[in-house]
């Protein structure tokens, strides 16, 4: 009876571990989570004293209908950046899967469905080049986004001829379907960001990326293949990626060669802001959809208020750096308590 209490100790001691490891992770997540409701309370309550017409519904409407191409692509950053990647193609995915769901539209008289699929393999054929490349040749993920995004881009040229291409109706019913003023791209976000947290915090695959980011030679030493777990992220961000450029092309009618340009550094400055650490191991997609509604209601607050594209661009970076400022500090404290729960 002893001897089997002594085996099942360290079971149990590893497991208590494991468990309090998690409610440390979680409770982090709810404290960021406070943190961000807190700071977009304080921006609405400013911007509804400074401006006259802020705090109404046709502003959050507004607001909401506008976040859902940058609420996709920061889920998928997300989890790139979980798994201490980053993808850098984003923004130009999204313009060539855009133009190949214009041709789709426009002169190939695809259904709206098949060329909404095809946009989106399109961008996922994008996402499983960037992973599969940076496994093969172990290569920094920042060098192969950088080039893809580039390939991208010259590819969204030659698929719309280098001209902006109207799409009309065929496209736009996706944006006119709205539930009380918001919009189906909306919601089609929203369930894209209950889903992929779901992802990270009840399952194996979830469990899986923040161990690689956390420490991906401990992984591959648990026995545990980590190279597929990458190319799954990659392509699932491309993914996300082409279903953007969807809700992009939805709300501008339009297909354009120049469009995402930039979105790259407000994904990942969404996400930053959000908690997600640049180092991987720690994130929260839910935390990622608040990020986008501090950089949004920031924008849109300045806006109303008459600032000029420098200055809004000005604070937005402001903020963007006082994020990585916090992500670093917050980094440190946690490498202290992990030092002081060893």
């Amino acid at each position: 009876m002893d001897k089997n209490f002594a085996n099942s100790a360290p079971s149990v001691a590893a497991t208590a571990r494991k468990l309090v490891r998690r409610n440390s992770q979680t409770r982090e997540i709810l404290e960021n989570c406070l943190g961000l409701v807190a700071v977009l309370i304080l921006l609405i309550t400013i911007f509804s004293f400074a401006t006259e017409h802020f705090f109404s519904f046709t502003t959050f409407t507004t607001i909401a209908n506008q976040i859902p191409t940058a609420v996709l692509i920061a889920v998928g950053m997300t989890l790139v950046l979980i798994i201490a990647g980053i993808d850098l193609s984003v923004g130009s995915v999204l313009a060539v899967s855009g133009g190949v769901l214009g041709i789709a539209l426009v002169h190939w008289h695809l259904p709206l469905l098949v060329a909404v699929l095809l946009s989106v393999l399109v961008g996922a054929f994008c996402g499983f080049v960037n992973g599969a490349i940076t496994v093969r040749f172990q290569l920094p993920s920042f060098i192969v986004t950088l080039g893809v995004l580039e390939a991208a881009r010259g590819a969204a040229y030659l698929v719309t001829n280098s001209q902006t291409q109207y799409i009309g109706a065929q496209i736009e019913q996706v944006n006119d379907i709205t539930i009380f003023g918001l919009s189906l791209p909306f919601f089609v976000a929203i369930v894209a960001v209950v889903v992929g947290q779901l992802v990270l915090t009840g399952t194996v695959f979830g469990r899986y990326l923040i161990a690689l980011g956390t420490n991906e030679e401990a992984v591959r030493l648990s026995g545990i293949d980590p190279r597929p777990i990458k190319i799954a992220v990659f392509t699932l961000s491309g993914a996300l990626s082409g279903l953007a450029s969807v809700a992009y092309c939805s709300r501008l009618a339009s297909v354009d060669p120049n469009a995402g340009s930039g979105f790259e550094l407000e994904a990942i400055a969404a996400v930053v802001i959000g908690g997600t650490s640049l180092m991987g191991g720690r994130g929260s997609v839910v935390n990622s959809l608040f990020g986008v509604l501090v950089i949004s209601v920031l924008e849109n607050g300045l806006a109303q208020l008459g600032a000029q594209e420098p200055v809004k661009r000005l604070m937005t970076g402001a903020v963007i750096v006082a994020a990585v400022i916090v992500d670093f500090y917050r980094s440190r404290r946690a490498d202290r308590k992990a030092q002081a729960g060893s």
